[in-house]
């Protein structure tokens, strides 16, 4: 195990926050730590955004050195050194080695940067991307599975891995899982401080809604484990009468010795449905997963604008006009979250306390006057949806390189197929045991209906809530009420907070996909065709909710924190059983797949390592020595592999993964299918073509082909062995550069 480079990498992270520390005393002077459990997210994030704009001039070190200046210069000179909490800090750093620890646990025993058979999900891509942003001279990096190109895809957060490599001077291999380690702590640590800090915003208990906050997002899991628990417990005869399943079939045959980890995210049909500990246990350095952090930065800034009071105009627009580098950052590292912190911003802007006209000159102001009624929602969120666009223009101008050459275009689709409330129940179960008892305590306080009314409503709405379940919106008829009753009571102020902001927030993006789309085209007509659009949308609605739940359990249980007329025994033990209910059913997951997870043991190591390449010594150790050739090749010669890639390395079979350029950086003329979506059908059916001619055609059609994709090198291994009538190895003007086995790589000369 590389226990220096753990040790260096959490100091990395730590130094970095404390460097930090004046910088986010400014941004959350509110806040009870001063904004010290977003120190090293905001750190982060000024080395991301500063880096990649720097890095299209000059990548590497002097992106590198230029982002730590700015850091420290913006911490010396906006930061606010009195208000600095060295105590809040250390206790933050407790909770991120904490998480950071844990989380490189899990990495020791299955360090494996792999495509299927051995690993499950996109590692090559995602190291891929690390491995060319090191390559690169300048941003974009080049495409390493389509040469000669930009990369056309979000890669900001492989950049910002690239950055801390090269501050650490630590091999890629370990960097890999020493940087998941480091993002998942962030996120722990920041929904840590934002339930914290939304908690003692009510006078709630601030430690035990923090410490809710970071198990939501560090330790949950949906409500699928819960539920194999609980029908493996119960009498068969009384689960087949519920559900009409017989002995025999999947669910009532499952027991706890067949719990395999990867089952939870595949729950709602044609869907993926992620959660932050499955993602990481999964292990991909993936994009849905590394922009957790500054989504809840975002939020958090946003309720730093919450708590300032309204005559602290210039404030409350700096605090907005800040949230504008994170969503750029945030549309360059996963652009799906783009869009999501100007939700974030319309909807807080629209509810804080303070009116949104008072962000406008005074002259403007005197323009939109409150209103009454209609008119007053109307007005309100008419000037916050500006806000957020404000945002998103900003946001997107500081990172205009990224629209014209790296972003992938795709149009949005609409009325795809929708979830079935079973699945919303498993996949969603757990936070709506927190929200809706939080949200009908507080409604039942403040509604003065007389009671007959009150029940006769309830029975219309049911009525009504059946028949717009039974018509095929399931989600709206879940989702809906917890809409209103969230609208209802941040518009009374009726002892409800940020952490309903939260809530909505979360609520709009679940109603959203099951009506838009991003369309895939290789999904289109099929049920897989809001696949990719579940699956990045809902990790953020995850991250969302989990501090906004940790707050509503937190006040649950405290009976200071209930309204005077729920403020009754029954209610604060009901409020108790609730929260031990959510911990549990929401904790199972943990319980079974944490413990599973250590039963592994890594491939090509005798014991625990943090290195992602070290089973190709074992499982390929002629490809291996072949790929390490290729890594210590300088700069970004163009090589040739098997095409196309894909989620499987089997070399027998003709499956090569395009191992060679994913594990190096080293762009080969055709790598993953994946490129057919980024770049279209056509270019992808052509190179294809190309590499195919490229092995088999004629001496006069390769070297053509040579000359086009300027090709310096030719891999010729087991994949291309298995696919290929191999006429490239009697070309004139290739010569053996690497032989190793059943691996040769030609240099093409002349």
């Amino acid at each position: 195990m590389e226990y220096g480079l753990v040790a260096l990498w959490l100091a990395m992270y730590l130094i970095v926050g404390l460097a930090t520390l004046p910088l986010a005393a400014a941004l959350f002077p509110r806040f009870q730590d001063a904004g010290a459990a977003f120190a090293i997210p905001v750190g982060l994030g000024t080395i991301g955004i500063v880096g990649y704009l720097v890095g299209h001039l000059a990548f590497g070190w002097p992106a590198l050195l230029a982002a730590l200046v700015v850091l420290l210069a913006a911490s010396a000179f906006a930061g606010d050194n009195e208000l600095v909490d060295e105590y809040a800090y250390a206790e933050v750093a407790v909770v991120f080695a904490v998480a950071f620890g844990f989380l490189v646990a899990i990495r020791s025993v299955t360090p494996e940067i792999a495509p299927l058979p051995l690993a499950i999900g996109e590692k090559f891509l995602d190291f891929g991307l690390l491995r060319t942003s090191l390559r690169a001279e300048a941003l974009p990096p080049e495409d390493m599975w389509f040469a000669g190109e930009s990369l056309q895809y979000y890669y900001g957060g492989q950049m910002l891995t690239a950055l801390l490599t090269i501050l650490t001077g630590t091999a890629p291999r370990f960097a890999y899982n020493l940087a998941l380690a480091g993002f998942y702590a962030s996120l722990v640590t920041a929904a840590y401080g934002l339930a914290g800090a939304i908690a003692d915003s009510h006078g709630a208990p601030r430690r035990i809604a923090a410490g809710l906050g970071a198990f939501f997002v560090g330790i949950a899991g949906n409500l699928y484990t819960a539920g194999q628990v609980l029908v493996w417990l119960l009498p068969d005869s009384l689960v087949a009468s519920v559900t009409g399943f017989e002995r025999g079939g999947e669910i009532l045959s499952w027991n706890p010795t067949e719990f395999w980890f990867f089952d939870t995210s595949r729950i709602i049909p044609g869907t993926i449905n992620e959660f932050p500990l499955f993602a990481w246990l999964n292990g991909d350095l993936h994009a849905h997963m590394l922009t957790t952090p500054f989504t809840l930065l975002v939020a958090a800034l946003c309720f730093s604008y919450w708590q300032t009071p309204e005559p602290e105009r210039t404030r409350r627009r700096l605090l907005l006009a800040s949230t504008a580098p994170v969503a750029g950052f945030l549309a360059i590292s996963n652009t799906w979250d783009f869009p999501i912190a100007a939700g974030v911003v319309l909807l807080t802007v629209a509810f804080a306390p303070s009116d949104p006209a008072t962000l406008l000159p005074p002259r403007l102001a005197e323009r939109v006057p409150p209103r009454e009624g209609l008119l007053e929602e109307v007005r309100r969120d008419g000037l916050a949806l500006a806000g957020a666009v404000a945002v998103l223009l900003v946001g997107g101008l500081l990172v205009i390189p990224f629209w014209f050459g790296t972003a992938s275009t795709r149009s949005l689709g609409f009325l795809p197929p929708r979830s079935d409330l079973g699945p919303l129940l498993i996949v969603h179960g757990g936070f709506l045991l927190a929200f809706v008892p939080y949200l009908a305590g507080r409604v039942y306080g403040t509604v003065t209906v007389p009671r007959k009314r009150l029940a006769a409503a309830a029975v219309i709405g049911a009525v009504l809530l059946v028949a717009v379940w039974l018509s095929g919106f399931a989600a709206v008829a879940l989702f809906g009420p917890l809409l209103v009753a969230a609208w209802y009571l941040l518009r009374r102020r009726a002892d409800v907070g940020f952490e309903a902001v939260l809530l909505l927030a979360g609520i709009g993006l679940v109603l959203i996909v099951e009506f838009a789309y991003v369309i895939e085209p290789q999904y289109q007509g099929t049920d897989l065709e809001r696949m990719n659009t579940v699956f990045k949308t809902y990790m953020q609605v995850w991250v969302l909710w989990a501090p906004a739940a940790g707050v509503a359990l937190a006040r649950l249980v405290d009976p200071s924190n209930a309204l005077p007329s729920v403020d009754t025994p029954a209610w604060r033990s009901a409020g108790v059983a609730i929260a031990c209910a959510v911990l549990l059913t929401t904790g199972l997951y943990a319980g079974f797949a944490v413990p599973a997870h250590f039963g592994n043991q890594p491939v090509g190591s005798d014991g625990p390592t943090l290195d992602g390449t070290a089973y190709t010594y074992e499982r390929y150790p002629d490809e291996a020595a072949a790929i390490d050739w290729l890594d210590a090749r300088e700069g970004q010669p163009t090589i040739v592999t098997a095409a196309p890639g894909g989620y499987r390395w089997n070399p027998d079979e003709g499956q090569g993964a395009s191992a060679p350029a994913s594990l190096t950086g080293v762009p080969t003329v055709l790598g993953w299918f994946h490129e057919r979506q980024y770049r279209g059908g056509e270019p992808y059916e052509k190179r294809l073509s190309d590499v195919e001619t490229i092995y088999e055609g004629s001496t006069v059609e390769q070297s053509s082909l040579f000359e086009r994709y300027d090709v310096e090198y030719v891999y010729v291994g087991p994949a291309e062995r298995a696919r290929y009538d191999l006429a490239i190895e009697d070309h004139p003007d290739l010569a053996v550069a690497f032989w190793e086995g059943d691996v040769v790589i030609y240099e093409v000369q002349g």
